[in-house]
């Protein structure tokens, strides 16, 4: 099988910066969190690098590894582990079979001194189940014969949660959730540490070989089998994926989606998960760490560090084309799905079915050819060759069905789209029936998304539109709302004929459930919208249509547009009982008005109120409540003027409290203004009085400011800057604001 090349091997910390001339320091474990890159040594050291990517337009990355620091632990043994718990900025150190917490930043050790003794060895659950976002979930093969340990490790303590006994002594481990992935002394096992059943998985001689235990993803572990297969087991004991061939003497694995890269003595493998192929082979002697961190891959020998970069998948994809490869490319296109962003995923994914289909095409292989160039391309085609009528008759017989392709299930939408932005005016026109016939709501917007400006300029004109969707009358309401309430045009037809619409749709709805006193519906929600925001429609012409029609507060509406405010709010108190909306309708109706014509407004409802004399109870307690809930509305003077004597002062307690808050408020704030005024207008004298105290100096020698001409007699005008001007040139300056200005007149 021929190469294809996936990663490019790339130094990410050098020997000299690790170790310089000290030659028996080995790296025994490497831990990558982000940015942070951390190394263990066989002389009990850590190592803190800050890790910097560089991107290089025409090849991989680079990168450049800068130390922090390092810190011995206090030990005679090598660092074994490290893995980093970046939420309790924490760093878990496997050293002489005992797990130290130590702060990621300085790397000294927690101060409380907590610990895990007796690990041999130790995995993190990467998908908890404690909750706790404050501590993480640690599994340890404990030095005590064939038992496994769960701890809860916190900020500055651990805590052990559950011990487990196994068949054999455990070797490697992996974690998901409740489920621990074993390697044995013979066989792999799932063990749910929470219900206590174990199931196998297939034998394992540990004996030849160390055994390869790695989450991969969600409930899915990588296993080394026997045979040279890299095994692939869920938690529940089966396999969804083919295995991998790979080398005998594996000695570590991981998953870079869609590959499976493993390391042996000699080689770094790239094997598809696809299609199960092995497809780059890297030489990488002595190599003897291999692990994925969050998606970054970091092999490591005893002596440096490296970062195998994977080149874009479509960059793979293009170079298998340019090799023929066509099934493999089509493969690998079609495992990229989850990787890439799904309108991405779509564009690239076209782009290879038609090169693919030209490539079988040249090779004489017509029918696969015919299956990869399915119709949709072939419109594209018309498209870049500037052939849009082509273009869009085949995109439409697609849709149509005289055609088949299922390239876009989105086809119509795309059409749509297509011709909103299209600049031949006659090809939109040719269509505009075909779009809206399939769907108004989604048809009109070949007119409502295209540039206002446009439309206005050209043949698109608002006008035109309008005539053209009278057939359609759904797409029609949609325009003339994109008219009006999108791009607020101030002209009346489109005001008048949008409202118009709104009624007859209103009718058509009560004619069909027969519904008087129904509650209004969307379309009637969105016409009292139109009638109470705009100031465009004619509405003596929609009071005559709503006559008789059974619309009382569309009436109303309309009367206070007319400045009929006591028919208005007659309507909505005696005809529709809503003292609510009459309440509501005083306020809108004055909005951005003066005060005294909100204070007319509920006056005139006032006095609707008290005329139905005090037998009518329900517009008695509707009086009440308007005034306790509006008493800064209203002259209290004139209110109780018209107030039965009957009714009493506790009846009334919060009116007159806000009545004569508001009448103290005013009082204090005129009080407050005029003394404001007075304090302004005793600096002004005293800036006047100080101004004439001071003597000016006038001789024929002093010119005018404005005029350059000498003072002739001892009449003149001083500016505050010092400035002199005749009196007829300030009075010509005062006249003419625009000659020039020495200074603000005194």
């Amino acid at each position: 099988m021929m190469n294809i090349k996936a990663f490019t091997l790339v130094s990410a910390v050098e020997r000299e910066l690790l170790m310089g001339d000290k030659e028996r320091i080995n790296i025994e474990c490497v831990e990558c969190c982000g940015r942070d890159l951390y190394v263990g040594t066989n002389d009990c050291f850590v190592y803190h690098f800050l890790l910097e990517e560089r991107p290089v337009p025409a090849g991989p990355a680079t990168f450049t590894a800068t130390k922090q620091l390092h810190r011995h632990l206090g030990f005679k043994k090598p660092v074994n582990e490290l893995r980093a718990a970046s939420a309790l900025n924490r760093l878990l150190v496997l050293c002489d079979n005992s797990i130290s917490l130590v702060n990621m930043l300085n790397l000294e050790p927690v101060p409380s001194g907590a610990r895990i003794k007796g690990a041999a060895t130790f995995a993190l659950n990467e998908n908890p189940v404690s909750g706790d976002p404050f501590c993480v979930e640690v599994c340890i093969i404990s030095v005590k014969r064939r038992t496994i340990q769960m701890f809860l490790v916190y900020e500055d303590r651990v805590q052990i949660v559950k011990e487990v006994s196994t068949s054999e002594q455990p070797l490697a481990v992996a974690v998901d959730g409740h489920f621990l992935c074993l390697a044995l002394t013979t066989q792999y096992i799932i063990h749910n540490y929470s219900t206590g059943v174990s199931q196998d998985l297939f034998p394992y001689c540990s004996e030849e070989r160390p055994p390869i235990v790695k989450r991969i993803g969600r409930q899915e572990f990588l296993l080394a089998g026997p045979g040279g297969l890299g095994m692939f087991a869920t938690v529940a004991g089966i396999s969804q994926r083919a295995p991998v061939h790979w080398s005998e003497n594996v000695i570590g694995a991981t998953v870079s989606f869609p590959y499976v890269i493993a390391l042996d003595d000699e080689f770094i493998t790239v094997h598809s998960m696809l299609d199960q192929q092995q497809k780059q082979t890297l030489p990488f002697k002595e190599g003897h760490i291999l692990q994925d961190f969050e998606g970054r891959v970091i092999v490591a020998t005893s002596k440096g560090v490296y970062i195998l970069v994977p080149l874009p998948l479509e960059k793979q994809i293009q170079d298998l084309l340019a090799s023929r490869r066509v099934e493999e490319a089509l493969v690998l296109a079609k495992g990229a799905r989850r990787n890439i962003p799904k309108e991405k995923f779509q564009v690239m994914y076209r782009r290879i079915l038609q090169q693919a289909g030209f490539i079988q095409f040249a090779q004489l292989q017509f029918l696969e050819a015919k299956e990869l160039f399915r119709y949709f391309a072939l419109g594209l085609l018309y498209h870049y060759n500037n052939q849009d009528a082509a273009a869009v008759q085949l995109w439409v017989n697609i849709v149509n069905g005289d055609v088949q392709d299922s390239t876009r299930s989105d086809l119509y939408e795309y059409i749509v789209d297509f011709l909103t932005y299209c600049l031949d005016e006659e090809l939109v026109w040719a269509y505009a029936d075909w779009v809206l016939q399939k769907s108004e709501e989604v048809g009109v917007q070949v007119f409502t998304r295209r540039p206002l400006d446009e439309q206005q300029k050209n043949s698109f004109n608002p006008d035109d539109i309008i005539n053209c969707l009278k057939k359609y009358p759904k797409a029609l309401v949609k325009y003339l709302e994109h008219l009006v309430i999108d791009k607020r045009l101030q002209k009346e037809e489109y005001h008048t004929h949008l409202a118009v619409l709104y009624l007859e749709e209103v009718l058509q709805q009560r004619a069909s459930t027969s519904g008087k006193g129904a509650e209004a519906t969307e379309t009637q929600a969105k016409l009292r919208r139109l009638l109470q925001k705009s100031d465009l429609y004619r509405v003596h012409f929609l009071l005559e249509r709503l006559r008789g029609a059974g619309l009382p507060m569309e009436s109303a509406i309309l009367h206070g547009k007319l400045g009929e405010h006591e028919k208005a709010l007659h309507i909505l108190v005696h005809e529709l009982r809503d003292f609510a909306a009459a309440e509501d309708y005083c306020l809108w109706c004055s909005e951005g008005r003066e005060p005294p014509h909100r204070q007319h407004l509920f006056h005139t409802l006032l006095a609707i109120y008290l005329r139905a004399g005090p037998a009518a109870h329900e517009l008695a307690v509707a009086a009440v409540d308007l005034l306790n809930h509006h008493a800064t509305e209203f002259d209290a003077a004139q209110v109780l003027q018209m107030l039965p004597d009957t009714w009493s002062v506790q009846l009334l307690c919060p009116f007159l409290m806000g009545a004569m808050r508001d009448s103290v408020h005013a009082r204090r704030t005129m009080q407050v203004a005029l003394g404001l005024a007075r304090s302004e207008n005793l600096i002004y004298t005293y800036d006047k009085m100080k101004l004439k105290g001071s003597s000016v100096r006038l001789s024929d020698k002093k010119l005018c400011q404005i005029c350059q001409n000498p003072f002739c007699e001892p009449v003149f005008v001083r500016y505050p800057n010092g400035g002199l001007v005749h009196t007829h040139c300030a009075a010509s300056r005062h006249t003419n604001p625009s000659s020039s200005s020495p200074g603000t007149r005194t």
